[in-house]
């Protein structure tokens, strides 16, 4: 029987819908992101996802200003004729001195307008422009920086537009968000000519920590004690610092992703954010109605296949007792945690060796370094899996052949007659193709520097070479994956999918894309209370742990204790039976909710709010509301499926139990019970219905849900 399921709406949410809409018919939003229609990092993910539920909000009043980029524009942008008057001649006045300017739809969910600038068009204006950003805030950029270049000609050119824009003879109230440092000029620039923007500046990572961090710091017990200015110069960047740093402090408002990342900004950039706007998801792209626990075991076995060809004369474990962890993002190898994903998988191989364990762990790490090609060994792997099932195939249908026509003349088929000396000898040469003298190998590409890997090097250290002792396996694919892979041909969020579990123990993690992405897909994750994402959870979620959500403490552990914790986490997740770890995905994909963007949203629009009421003081008026305490999930009615912590409310584990796998699971009765001990979200900024103007008889005020 099917398992049951509930939809995230009705399950947990406890969200309230924020039905009241700000008055948007004289202000105008213009967000500035180097990564609008320009994949490069995350950014791109935070826009492209929010941006339906923004041109909801702002409707035909929402520009999104980014770079020109020929090959993007072409498969991602609709240009069209501006359709604001406004920017209508603001665009034709650009380009008739000089500038490139399009305007166009960004072809995505929400389909909202965009302005793109060729700064390659201008570059002829570079050494002007640096030369006034030397007399005006005295910020030299060196030549050779071509990422700083760039910055100061899309920070000048977005000025100018916006400069462009106020210059109507019934201006509109401007909201201008900018994120990054790369667009950060721009903010500065504003306010140095003292445009009438409201202004916003977001960073989702600061640009010294994430070098500070990369050069193995102890950053997080010195954040006080770092000297900006050298620690900056001596890393040469100190030109970037400063455009960073000078957008903070300009900008009416500034956010950041983040409660670990607001600290780290406070003492790195000497401003405390006035309010974290974490990010969100499009979760309507990832919930799969009634289906993820079957599209989890659909991508489950596709996974399968691909381990019976990597491991093919070695596959001496089963495949149905074998858990699938995973690994992703930059290969930044101490910021995201791979070195301490790594040695507690090595701990976690002798538990499971002795305690006689019937479970095999096999871990991937999809980061991609630097290839040539696929190895050799591996795609011959694929190749040997492939023969066998073909040869299965032709003995199965020569069998059946045999069993239709002995079955036609009404006679029961004598076996010892059905096989032949042909068909064994088929099958013999097919088992001794899957003979194998060396190891499977650990890493699916020929890796051009292997000698030095990070990775590559701790497995030599640990001495985890996929030996048929071991319990836990590790798999290596230096590349970002693919549906059209020979080798693993499933995209990410297929495989992501198909997992059993993803461990991300970053030290250094703004936020964290990667365990959200796990969260809105039911699969539960490990983080820690140094990310971003890790931190949210814990101020959010009463229990984390009871959501299959695993908080590794890496703030006041050491790295040896916090090592022994994930071990502990991942040797309770391998004796969890198929039942709880079903019961555990439910439950994780219930907290979906909390990370689409219809709730996450509400930081931006109060944001904006901040920004206007900064701005223009006497339209505007907005009264600062501690939202610190947040909104907190219950612990479940029954206790977390951990076979540690296991009591008659929560399921035991048997051995009959792994075998019913038809046994009803009642999750929307689960979903009820969980339901009863919700608490309501703290107090949300409202307004009353009659206008969002300031005046005598109406003023913004907050209501508590």
């Amino acid at each position: 029987m099917p398992l049951a399921r509930s939809l995230s709406v009705t399950s947990l949410s406890g969200l309230e819908e924020w039905d009241e809409e700000f008055d948007l018919e004289d202000a105008v939003l213009f967000e500035i992101a180097w990564e609008v229609a320009n994949k490069v990092g995350g950014i791109y993910t935070v826009i492209q996802t929010k941006a339906r539920l923004t041109s909801e909000e702002w409707g035909e009043n929402y520009f999104l200003v980014g770079p020109y980029v020929e090959s993007n524009v072409r498969t991602q942008v609709e240009l069209i004729e501006p359709t604001n008057p406004a920017l209508r001649r603001t665009i034709d006045k650009m380009n008739s001195s000089g500038c490139k300017v399009y305007f166009g739809r960004w072809l995505i969910e929400g389909s909202p307008y965009v302005v793109l600038i060729d700064i390659a068009f201008t570059a002829w204006s570079l050494d002007s422009w640096k030369s006034e950003l030397w007399e005006l805030c005295s910020i030299g950029v060196p030549w050779f920086d071509r990422e700083a270049n760039d910055a100061v000609l899309f920070g000048f050119l977005t000025a100018w537009l916006l400069g462009e824009v106020t210059q109507c003879e019934q201006p509109a109230h401007i909201v201008a968000h900018f994120h990054e440092w790369l667009a950060g000029l721009g903010l500065v620039l504003c306010r140095q000519r003292q445009l009438p923007v409201a202004t916003i500046f977001t960073t989702h990572a600061t640009l010294l920590g994430r070098y500070l961090c990369a050069g193995n710091v102890d950053f997080y017990n010195n954040l006080a004690e770092f000297n900006v200015d050298k620690e900056a110069g001596d890393r040469q960047i100190y030109h970037r610092y400063c455009i960073e740093r000078a957008a903070a402090h300009c900008a009416h408002v500034f956010t950041t992703v983040s409660q670990i990342t607001a600290i780290e900004a406070e003492h790195l950039l000497k401003r405390k954010p006035d309010i974290v706007t974490p990010n969100g998801l499009n979760v309507k792209k990832f919930s799969a109605m009634h289906e993820f626990q079957n599209l989890h075991a659909q991508s489950k076995s596709r996974i399968q296949e691909f381990v019976r060809g990597h491991f093919y004369g070695h596959l001496d474990f089963n495949l149905d007792k074998c858990l699938f962890l995973f690994i992703a993002g930059r290969y930044e190898f101490s910021n995201k945690g791979a070195d301490i994903f790594l040695e507690a998988l090595a701990r976690l191989n002798y538990l499971l060796r002795v305690n006689h364990s019937d479970v095999t762990v096999i871990a991937f790490f999809i980061m991609p370094a630097r290839t040539n090609n696929f190895n050799v060994e591996t795609l011959k792997g694929q190749a040997v899996r492939k023969q066998l099932w073909d040869t299965a195939q032709t003995v199965k249908e020569r069998f059946g052949k045999k069993l239709y026509e002995s079955l036609l003349v009404g006679q029961l088929p004598d076996v010892s007659k059905m096989l032949d000396k042909e068909d064994f000898t088929i099958m013999k040469r097919a088992i001794f193709a899957t003979q194998r003298q060396c190891q499977p190998p650990i890493c699916t590409h020929n890796m051009l520097e292997d000698s030095s890997d990070p990775i590559l090097n701790c497995v030599r250290r640990i001495g985890l070479f996929n030996s048929s002792a071991d319990r836990v396996k590790i798999i290596f694919h230096p590349e970002f994956l693919s549906s059209t892979s020979p080798l693993l041909p499933m995209d990410y969020e297929e495989f992501v999918r198909g997992c059993h579990l993803g461990v991300f123990p970053s030290y250094y993690e703004p936020w964290g894309y990667t365990p959200a992405e796990c969260t809105v897909m039911g699969i539960p994750s490990i983080s820690t209370n140094l990310s971003g994402f890790g931190c949210f959870m814990e101020e959010h979620i009463a229990d984390p742990t009871a959501y299959g959500i695993y908080i590794l403490d890496r703030r006041c552990r050491g790295v040896d204790e916090s090592c022994n914790q994930l071990t502990s986490f991942l040797f309770q997740f391998c004796k969890q039976s198929r039942r709880q770890r079903i019961i555990q995905r439910n439950r994780t994909e219930r907290l979906s909710d909390l990370l689409d963007w219809k709730y996450l949203g509400r930081y931006y629009i109060a944001a904006r709010h901040m920004a206007l009421a900064k701005a223009f003081p006497d339209t505007f008026i907005y009264e600062p509301q501690d939202t610190t305490a947040g909104f907190r999930y219950p612990r479940p009615a029954s206790v977390p499926p951990s076979p540690a912590l296991s009591r008659h409310s929560s399921p035991h584990h048997s051995e009959a139990e792994d075998n019913e796998d038809d046994e009803r699971y009642d999750e929307d009765l689960e979903a009820e019970k969980d339901k009863v001990n919700i608490r309501q979200p703290y107090t949300l900024p409202m307004k009353n219905k009659s206008t969002h103007r300031k005046t005598n008889q109406d003023c913004w005020i907050f209501v508590e849900y």
